[in-house]
């Protein structure tokens, strides 16, 4: 299923109407499966110094583990044989132990990924996966799943899936205390298999089993309408490498509708692919330095911008303390370079930026590789980017649907217009 958000994981890609406190305990989870990335598909050795602990071998190659530190993993493994409760395989235990040199770093953002993480983590970066295409989310006291909204064309539309649906058993499962992880796992599948979904539907609650054949699906990133006076809204949930492409096609439909101001909302977007950021801001920026980024050695890569498409009408954009990495280069760039006014409260203030790495086995990691500086040169970690306009989000518990800071970005673009106008 779909993005905070869908299938693709639970924080990405499937979009929690819960309350706003259990979204931001969710949030660092989001931002580390969004973070800023950088791919760099490279032949790892080494990697089999590990497997020596697990075959009685020490050795003194200080490069993968010293002798002290191969006789305790030998005295931990004999241990665990002898007085471990419960059944476990060496390979899981391997795992646990690249998993531990990694967190050794004392970094959030790097992180080992096992096979069954790694497939996980390059559907989400990629934005494509084999499901049925609907957003859900999950009912905190029934612990059901409720479809928030199916994508247009998808399998669970062609089945006959309807927003308000209530999924209450998958298959043969019945859903009683799993999370909505777990659920979205059995959901998913490969392509051209079934899945049967057991739904409550309407007032009554009618039962009703709808069978949708799982198909590749595009996650949906991107979104966008006309508001009042010709303003248009495009919101972007994360950087996937399907963003560009959508953001792109938004921008051009407004632009046929005669739009006349844009707001962007990039609040509790958790970041994403820095490529694709860049391209995207290629579509709004003036000529010039998009972002830069420096590694431990002080060497510099520069992201620039021609400038042919350089956006010149009156243009705000949305964050919150949850817009992390990729968000914060978007919104910097607009920033420094005065093409548009940043609305909402200060960023989540992440400067750095992450490689992934092929370890060529079926496992990848994820590792801090650079810090990254907006045009002006300004080193955002851990300060985050304040607004121009701050705006404390403001709940109306008569009008769930309104939205304050929205209304305050609308307002600036409104004002712009007519001061041109005069």
């Amino acid at each position: 299923m779909e993005n905070q958000n869908e299938e693709l994981n639970q924080e990405s890609q499937i979009e929690s109407q819960a309350d706003q406190p259990k979204k931001d305990r969710k949030f660092l989870k989001g931002a580390l499966t969004g973070a800023l990335i950088m791919f760099l598909l490279v032949a790892v050795i080494g990697t089999v110094g590990y497997f020596k602990v697990f075959r009685g071998e020490t050795g003194s190659d200080k490069n993968v583990l010293t002798s002290a530190a191969d006789v305790k993993l030998n005295l931990l493994k004999n241990i665990i044989d002898k007085y471990y409760l419960y059944d476990v395989t060496d390979e899981q235990l391997q795992d646990g132990i690249y998993a531990g040199v990694i967190g050794g770093l004392d970094d959030p953002y790097s992180v080992y990924y096992d096979e069954e993480a790694t497939k996980a983590l390059l559907e989400s970066t990629s934005g494509e996966y084999s499901g049925v295409g609907a957003v859900l989310s999950q009912d905190e006291t029934t612990g059901y799943i409720v479809v928030m909204n199916v994508y247009e064309d998808s399998p669970a539309k062609k089945a006959g899936l309807t927003e308000g649906d209530i999924i209450y058993q998958v298959d043969d499962r019945q859903i009683e205390k799993e999370d909505l992880t777990e659920i979205v796992s059995w959901i998913k599948g490969d392509e051209g298999t079934d899945v049967v979904l057991h739904v409550y539907r309407g007032e009554n609650l009618d039962q009703v089993d709808i069978t949708v054949t799982r198909a590749k699906i595009e996650a949906q990133t991107v979104e966008h309408e006309m508001k009042d006076n010709n303003i248009g809204y495009i919101r972007v949930s994360e950087f996937d490498a399907v963003t560009k492409d959508q953001f792109e096609a938004a921008l051009t439909d407004l632009e046929n509708q005669g739009m006349s101001g844009l707001v962007i909302d990039l609040r509790s977007n958790p970041g994403g692919d820095v490529d694709v950021t860049c391209d995207m801001l290629r579509l709004l920026l003036p000529e010039g330095k998009i972002v830069y980024t420096k590694d431990k050695d002080g060497k510099e890569k520069d992201y620039d911008c021609d400038g042919t498409h350089e956006f010149k009408k009156p243009l705000t954009v949305l964050v919150n303390g949850n817009s992390a990495s990729a968000a914060e280069i978007f919104t910097g760039a607009v920033q420094d370079y005065g093409i548009g006014t940043i609305v909402g409260t200060t960023t989540y203030g992440k400067g750095v930026v992450q490689s992934v790495i092929d370890l060529q086995d079926g496992t990848y990691m994820k590792i801090t590789t650079a810090e990254y500086f907006t045009p002006e040169g300004r080193n955002i970690n851990k300060k985050g980017i304040d607004p121009d306009v701050e705006v404390e989000y403001q709940a109306n518990e008569e009008n769930p649907a309104a939205d304050n800071q929205l209304d305050k970005a609308v307002e600036i673009i409104t004002g712009e217009i007519q001061q041109e106008a005069q």
